[in-house]
């Protein structure tokens, strides 16, 4: 018996959010709107979107000591995340620098800070959360070598999810933890490299689950999403809504199709599941003050 239905192991930031009429090029100055400061992460966020679907959750990470931090642990717990493992000190909290245009398209630019203090020896103290947990989710916004510990220490019969953002090369033994890998299509053509000669994302797919996991999963923002396992390869539907910012909301898909999948569902399935709650996501600011309840998206 599991007493989580996911752990995430990942990073926690402050997400410090400018509108722009256009990103900037390079070289140039533009003007923006107000800043406004919100609880971010892929790590915290992916903790914040399972927990407000109800699914039992904790999060190991690494926090500053500062207004930040309070803010990140304010607001893991009114989502019902536990965050006992949510370790605090060592560096400011990690700060991600965020410019919205009007379409709703973001880009980022993350100062890791305490997520970079994340270290094995946090993961190895920290192993009887993992064996006490069905799934287990990572990302890249903390040390590989983190990553690397995390696989290495898995309870028998648990689930790994990773969404290797920002995406660099992997390690045999972590693509091989992998059910599944999440990518969009950036991270796939930075992790297939020389290999993703084609334009077609079934390809991809195909090629990445060669590479080594057990399952892929390519998201394909308004177009959808494709699973990919040895039974070969299915297009999950997009879900049409009118999108105010994108921020997080791969985390909101990465979060749900995790718990989804460790709560038995079928991974095409899941995989609509997840796309519902990261349709939810874009249709509010911010990254985790948008993530709806399962009341909200009828899960």
């Amino acid at each position: 018996m599991y007493d989580y239905d996911l752990l995430v192991v990942g990073s926690a930031n402050a997400d410090l959010v400018i509108g722009v009429e256009r990103r900037p090029a390079a070289g140039e100055t533009v003007l923006g709107g107000d800043l406004a400061v919100h609880p971010g992460g892929k790590g915290a966020n992916q903790a914040v979107a399972a927990g407000r679907l109800g699914a039992r959750t904790a999060l190991l990470a690494r926090v500053g000591d500062d207004g930040h931090g309070r803010l990140l642990l304010d607001s893991l717990r009114a989502a019902g995340v536990d965050t006992a493992a949510v370790l605090v000190g060592g560096a400011p909290t990690g700060v991600a620098l965020i410019t919205v245009d009007p379409s709703g398209d973001n880009s980022i630019v993350v100062s890791p800070g305490a997520n970079f203090r994340l270290v094995p020896a946090d993961v190895r103290a920290a192993v009887p959360l993992l064996h006490a947990s069905r799934v287990v989710s990572a990302q890249l916004e903390i040390p590989l070598e983190t990553v690397v510990e995390v696989v290495r220490n898995l309870a028998p019969g648990s689930r790994f999810v990773l969404n290797p953002s920002p995406p660099r090369p992997l390690p045999a033994e972590v693509l091989a933890a992998c059910d599944p890998l999440i990518v969009n299509e950036h991270e796939a053509r930075v992790i297939l490299g020389d290999a993703c000669a084609s334009e077609d994302p079934a390809d991809w797919a195909r090629l990445l689950l060669a590479a080594g996991p057990r399952s892929v999963v390519v998201t394909l923002g308004a177009e959808g999403a494709l699973v990919c396992d040895g039974s070969g390869v299915r297009r999950v539907p997009p879900v049409t809504v009118d999108a105010v910012e994108t921020t997080g909301a791969g985390d909101a898909f990465t979060a749900t199709l995790a718990w989804r999948l460790g709560a038995g569902d079928a991974p095409a399935e899941a995989a609509a599941c997840a796309a519902r709650v990261g349709a939810a996501a874009v249709t509010k600011r911010g990254a985790q003050e948008s993530y709806p309840t399962a009341a909200e998206v009828g899960l």
